[in-house]
């Protein structure tokens, strides 16, 4: 039996017959690394796992260990630079779209009843809503086009100006 040091970590027992190779080993390292992502989201352990693949694939090429381990470096660090930042803002960060109430915010509606600074009606996004004007004193007119500047709760705060 030959005892095989892997990233200095672990010591794995590796059988003379071929039952299980060192590229096996690092292959086993990178689907538990893929699938330890799921739990962590950073995007942290599919670099790593990717690296300790192509560590396998160097091993299953006949590499030495040492060469393994500095396909696995440079695989994982270069994922790490270059491809999370990407893959992160890509699908972990919003895409800036709006969304719910945010989404209504600069919407038109048109006024149901005269909307004032304590209340009104507005219809907006096909739906009824209770309304004030942004302005202090401000009066909207029945049938009158506003441009929705807020929603505060169920409350839309409306503009005449556009």
């Amino acid at each position: 039996m030959i005892t095989i040091s892997v990233l200095l970590v672990c010591q794995i027992t590796v059988w003379d017959d071929g039952v299980m190779t060192v590229a096996v080993i690092w292959l086993v390292i990178g689907i538990a690394m893929i699938v330890a992502e799921i739990l962590s989201g950073e995007l942290v352990l599919l670099m790593l796992g990717g690296g300790a693949l192509a560590g396998a694939g160097a091993a299953a090429l006949g590499a030495g260990l040492i060469i393994d381990v500095i396909v696995f470096a440079a695989v994982s660090v270069g994922l790490l630079v270059v491809a999370r930042p990407t893959l992160k803002r890509r699908f972990l960060e919003s895409g800036g779209a709006s969304t719910n109430v945010a989404a209504l915010v600069g919407s038109q509606a048109v006024a149901l009843s005269t909307v004032d600074e304590h209340g009104g009606r507005v219809k907006l996004a096909g739906g009824e809503w209770s309304a004030r004007t942004i302005a202090a004193g401000g009066v909207i007119t029945e049938g009158s086009t506003v441009t929705v500047v807020e929603i505060a709760g169920a409350t839309a705060v409306v503009s005449d100006q556009p």
